[in-house]
């Protein structure tokens, strides 16, 4: 008897979790909104506080080409990288403090692989500092209608403070792709080229569902899996947000479900996605639990894999129901198993662009680098770099004179030479390795008897015999003079 109580009561734990396991997936925010009209065809919870995670990087990307559009910087500015980016939280590209990239490079980066030290990159350059950014992000969320987003960093980590919903994700998607339809090919970039890496886009819809497009994944602990996708076909955008999934593949597929219905359906109207009446305010939920509890070592290297076509441990969600508005929708084979099309990579490096003269955007608190041009010119050229002005301010103007980083030479297109012009650049206070089995010139003329040291540099002569001791230490020591000082001496030179 208590061999069957126990196994009951396994049972009906097992029942209990499936329950809750359905239930948490059917309260999860989900949202469809066709782009050119605004008009909302499918939503659950949209207006939910929710944490975003990396998704926070779209609006991190709308004010950085905003700030371009207003003149403030453009897509060649080069940016630093400062101490606190370098020091962000993994996914992150890892550059060192001093580094330089250009904005172009870092949006393409932080769209495909959403590094958080490019994140912070981005934000120092064009606000000074996290903080400031964060509020030109909030300001920008209020001129765009968002109603439960108050952000706090550029890259969605961690914070009670920084939230959002599946409607004001749904509004920043759409923002982007009609404000700045010429930079829609930012989001749908499957490979990056970074030196010798290939780095795969985090997307999985990218090059597995039809008319996809873009544009954003994220995840945390406390979020779940989120994601933002544009999709089109017949002439049709559409844009799909699902947020909190308990998986990769589970967030997938329910977006695939979500297209497939409303792709077929031009009926559906929930009226205006900016009309969405907002909920009692509440705390966003913490999954942290459910996400990354016991059993969930994996979670993060999930995430990261999710490119892959299966993914370790999120279940397989063929045969899925999902009820979606008045009728039941049924999944097919995962779109994760499908083969996924060949990217053309996209080439990155760091650097600034070749010829570039305009100033280099940094933290406003972070000191210039320490100048090894010893020239006057080259020390006010160094003096003209400043932090990126404010949204508010003048517009940039180039430097005086022409820049290549205070004396640095600018590196090939070639994202190959990276590290080489890193090491290389003085300006960046990176020690350049001198080998030290070649002493110092004056030294090795020290280490010279005085006699046979004054002989060579008076050029007296004298017998041959007398001569040739010297001339051995010479030889070793600094080839060079072999071509410039030969002494006759005694029919012969002294250098051999």
């Amino acid at each position: 008897m208590r061999v069957l109580n126990v196994g009951r009561r396994a049972a009906l734990t097992a029942v209990a979790l499936c329950v809750a396991a359905v239930t948490h997936a059917q309260a999860n925010p989900a949202l469809v909104v066709d782009v050119d009209s605004g008009r909302v065809l499918y939503e659950t919870q949209g207006t939910a506080p929710w944490f975003p995670a990396s998704l926070t990087k779209l609006m991190t990307t709308y004010v950085a080409l905003s700030a371009v559009r207003e003149g403030r910087i453009t897509m060649d500015t080069p940016l630093m990288v400062s101490p606190r980016a370098a020091s962000q939280a993994p996914s992150k590209m890892g550059f060192r403090p001093g580094t330089l990239v250009t904005l172009d490079n870092a949006l393409k980066m932080l769209m495909v692989k959403s590094p958080n030290d490019i994140a912070v990159t981005i934000a120092e350059g064009i606000g000074g500092s996290v903080e400031d950014f964060a509020e030109l992000m909030n300001t920008s969320a209020a001129r765009l209608g968002l109603h439960e987003s108050h952000f706090v960093n550029p890259n969605g980590l961690p914070d009670p403070n920084h939230y959002s919903s599946a409607r004001d994700m749904a509004l920043i998607a759409r923002a982007l792709l009609r404000e700045f339809p010429e930079e829609r090919g930012l989001f749908n970039i499957g490979v990056l080229a970074f030196g010798n890496q290939m780095i795969n886009n985090h997307n999985g819809m990218l090059g597995r569902y039809p008319g996809v497009d873009g544009m954003k994944t994220g995840y945390t602990c406390s979020a779940g899996y989120n994601v933002v996708l544009s999709a089109e076909r017949d002439g049709r955008r559409l844009i799909t947000v699902v947020l909190g999934a308990p998986s990769t593949l589970t967030r997938t597929q329910r977006a695939a479900m979500l297209f497939d219905r409303y792709f077929a359906d031009t009926s559906s109207d929930q009226g205006q996605l900016s009309s969405l009446a907002s909920g009692p305010p509440t705390a966003p939920p913490d999954l942290r639990p459910t996400i990354c509890g016991r059993g969930r070592a994996s979670a993060i290297a999930e995430a990261e894999a999710e490119d892959a076509a299966t993914v370790a441990g999120s279940g397989d969600a063929s045969g899925a129901v999902e009820r979606v508005g008045t009728s039941p929708v049924t999944a097919g084979p995962s779109v994760m198993s499908l083969p996924r099309m060949a990217f053309t990579p996209v080439r990155v490096f760091v650097g600034p662009v070749d010829g570039w003269t305009g100033p280099i955007a940094k933290a406003k608190d972070m000191a210039l680098p320490p100048v090894s041009v010893a020239s006057a010119t080259a020390r006010s050229q160094a003096a003209s770099l400043a932090p990126m002005p404010p949204l508010s301010g003048p517009t940039e103007s180039p430097a005086p004179a022409p820049l290549a980083l205070v004396g640095a030479v600018a590196p090939p297109p070639a994202a190959a030479a990276a590290n080489a012009f890193v090491r290389k650049t003085k300006s960046l206070s990176l020690a350049v390795a001198t080998p030290k089995h070649r002493p110092h010139p004056l030294k090795r003329a020290a280490k010279l008897p005085p006699t046979k040291t004054i002989s060579i540099l008076a050029k007296t002569p004298g017998p041959a015999k007398a001569a040739a001791p010297a001339a051995k230490p010479h030889k070793a020591a600094a080839k060079p003079h072999k071509a410039v000082a030969k002494h006759p001496v005694g029919g012969k030179t002294a250098a051999k």
